[in-house]
């Protein structure tokens, strides 16, 4: 399990808020001053290899509890953020909440004692329907008692309808993670797209963007790329990319407490720090 950190040892807070993300390939978290929302601590741990079951994942996220002193303090506020891909959005008018179980029926399969949740999605007048990591929401109700969780789509959401408000130009951007992306369409104030894909290798990177494009009707010459996430310019899945699209850009961060890190971008971590 590799471990990366970056800290600001010159702030101090007595009032903290912790901010946590996990799937199955790894855990992130950041500890921000309440009041002015300062990045206290950004940690990150990558999976040596990607984890098959949500008790496999209990087992390394309490490893690290146990070794990590920073989450072993009080903390004023806590959000949880389940990045996975058991999810689908529904609109507000087809919404029902006694029907979470069929929604999801459409896209994965699901088990009769799932537990089934949603998040509503007020900016683009829609909810996620999506199953969290319930065991280990359990585990970290122990630790600190009630907090606020979330899909890891509602959030990325809910930033990039921030990030282009009131922008009337079409965005298309990539989320990137290690074996996912996540592809958001935007446009004139609305959700075009949202969508995610599971790729192996740079050639499955490709078509899924290239396919989403060729849907919208996007020409791949006038296609505006913006990536975020695990990807940086001129590795493999980047040069992949420019082979076939010349407008690349990575999105820009309200933070720079990145800015000259060796371990991380402005970019890497978008969902997680404020």
């Amino acid at each position: 399990m590799k471990k990366k950190i970056k800290q600001n040892t010159s702030l101090k807070s007595q009032e903290k808020k912790l901010s946590i993300q996990f799937s199955l390939d790894g855990f992130s978290f950041c500890i921000t001053d309440i009041h002015t929302k300062s990045i206290l601590v950004f940690t990150e741990y990558e999976f040596d290899v990607i984890v098959t079951t949500p008790e496999l994942l209990l087992e390394k996220i309490k490893q690290i509890f146990h070794e990590n002193k920073e989450l072993q303090q009080d903390f004023k506020e806590v959000i949880v953020i389940h990045q996975n891909y058991l999810s689908t959005i529904v609109p507000d008018e087809y919404f029902d909440e006694e029907k979470l179980k069929t929604y999801l029926d459409y896209t994965i399969k699901t088990l009769p004692n799932d537990y089934i949740v949603f998040d509503g999605i007020n900016t683009i007048k829609a909810n996620n329907v999506y199953i969290p990591f319930v065991n280990v929401n359990n585990y970290l109700f122990q630790n600190f008692g009630e907090f606020e969780f979330k899909h890891h789509s509602t959030v990325l959401i809910e930033k990039l309808m921030e990030y282009t408000k009131n922008d009337e130009k079409e965005h298309f951007f990539v989320n990137v993670s290690k074996k996912n992306i996540d592809i958001v369409v935007t446009k004139n104030n609305e959700l075009i797209l949202y969508n995610s894909f599971l790729y192996n290798t740079k050639e499955d990177f490709i078509y899924y963007i290239l396919f989403v494009a060729e849907q919208l009707e996007i020409n791949f010459k006038e296609l505006q790329l913006t990536f975020l996430g695990s990807i940086k310019k001129n590795n493999e899945l980047y040069n992949m990319a420019y082979k076939y699209v010349k407008h690349i850009s990575f999105i820009q961060s309200n933070s720079d407490f990145f800015a000259n890190s060796k371990d991380f971008t402005n970019y890497s971590n978008y969902i997680l720090i404020p």
